[in-house]
């Protein structure tokens, strides 16, 4: 009995020594932390310091420029999406939230931090850039002739950008062309209607299948009210199913994103949720009543090109088996980008948590993956682009011309394949239309 409780004793001594040690070396775990960071923080003043009074052309540099510079240096090297933005360009964030702008209508974004390729993400329709003839993928090297090596995304939009009416020149590297081209611009005000028929207008005509197609470039301020235009003229001609294409469409606003599912799922349906490091980094997003095409069956085409807000609408409707979706495994940006403004102007563009579909799959990095993989070669998918530019067959080298007309989409044909399939099996076994849910892999 004696020895059970010195046991006792000793165990409870050795397990408030082990709890009083660990709490020693937290501390003295943080206070190392916190001695690294006046370290460093020496390191820096004493550069800032040694640059301003011994660099060649000191006189020229100031303390904010050189802070600013550092400031960028540190947040771009943290991921593509993170940046440091001088007073500026904040105000130009500000406006391109209205949906308005001077540019070219392109969508860029560097592949790997700092280094080659910066690459087009996706041309934006009825844009200078789409006009004539900017494609998916095209590598941009050099911006008026200057190259663009060390050039952010953020800094090379910016070049990009200016008064509507002036001219930039894009070089441009692609696989199927064995120069360089330049690509001559005249600046625009950006302001595009983002869902379109079949045809690039506004019509959306049925055909006799009664499979109705919609095309989303973007998610900008009215899209979601477009896009529930476009389903009312398509419903009211009798539409039985619904191709929705997001292919190459770089993505916009959240509260787009989730106001079109909002069309299609029940009110209080988890759309889309965020998690990060901090506390109120965990956000859910939920479907609000709308629900109006509650039995509509629907194809999603997504292809690399496919990112960000394009996945969140994606990635829900193929959880919650409100859509079958086809193509290729779309480009894998889900993350949050927080704004905050600081004390001079500028602002910090951080990404402080990832997005995932309503089953917690992540978006960011993994994409989202097809319920029926539907792949297109990089050529084939170049050609049915220029199909839609007006003249842009015409821009290939003539034995060539002849072979573009003739491709197809094939990813277009599978998914109306395969919904009058569903309709076709409907028609004659009274069951209702439903789409096969994807099984998780």
């Amino acid at each position: 009995m004696k020895k059970r409780i010195i046991y006792s004793v000793l165990l409870a001594g050795l397990s408030l020594n082990l709890l009083i040690g660990a709490q020693i070396y937290l501390k003295s775990d943080e206070a190392r932390e916190k001695s690294k960071l006046y370290e460093q923080m020496e390191l820096f003043v004493g550069v800032l310091d040694k640059i301003r009074k011994e660099y060649v052309d000191g006189d020229k540099v100031s303390y904010e420029e050189l802070i600013h510079s550092s400031l960028k240096g540190m947040v771009n090297s943290l991921d593509p999406h993170s940046e440091f933005m001088e007073a500026r360009k904040f105000t130009d964030l500000k406006s391109d939230t209205e949906g308005k702008f001077g540019g070219i209508g392109i969508e860029i974004v560097r592949l790997s931090n700092g280094a080659f390729p910066l690459t087009v993400m996706a041309p934006i329709e009825d844009t200078p850039a789409f006009r004539a003839g900017v494609l998916r993928g095209d590598k941009i090297i050099a911006i008026d002739g200057k190259s663009v090596e060390n050039l952010s995304s953020s800094d090379a939009v910016e070049q990009l950008r200016g008064e509507p009416g002036s001219q930039v020149t894009i070089t441009v590297v692609r696989s199927s062309l064995k120069e360089p081209k330049d690509f001559t611009l005249t600046r625009a005000v950006i302001k595009v209607e983002t869902v379109k028929d079949i045809d690039g207008r506004s019509a959306f005509s049925l055909g006799e299948d009664r499979i109705g197609y919609v095309r989303i470039s973007q998610f900008g301020e009215k899209t979601t009210d477009e896009l529930e235009s476009a389903l009312d003229k398509l419903s009211d001609q009798g539409m039985r199913g619904l191709i929705m294409d997001l292919r190459n469409n770089p993505g916009g606003l959240l509260d787009q994103a989730v106001k079109v599912c909002d069309l299609f799922v029940p009110r209080g349906q988890l759309v889309v949720s965020t998690e990060g490091r901090a506390a109120d980094s965990k956000e859910e997003y939920r479907a609000r009543q709308r629900n109006r095409f509650p039995d509509l069956n629907i194809v999603i085409l997504v292809n690399i090109g496919s990112a960000s807000a394009s996945e969140i609408v994606a990635g829900c409707l193929q959880d919650l088996g409100r859509a079958f979706v086809m193509g290729e495994k779309s480009f894998g940006k889900g993350s949050v980008q927080s704004i905050v403004p600081l004390q001079d102007g500028s602002a910090l563009r951080l990404t402080t948590a990832h997005y995932y579909t309503p089953s917690h799959k992540r978006i960011h990095g993994k994409g989202i993956v097809p319920d029926s993989v539907v792949p297109l070669s990089e050529e084939e998918d170049q050609i049915l682009f220029l199909q839609r530019v007006p003249g842009g067959i015409e821009t290939l080298d003539p034995e060539r011309q002849e072979m573009a007309r003739k491709v197809t989409d094939v990813q277009m044909d599978r998914a109306k394949d395969f919904l009058r399939a569903i309709i076709r099996f409907a028609d004659h076994s009274g069951a209702p239309r439903k789409l096969a849910r994807r099984a998780d892999p």
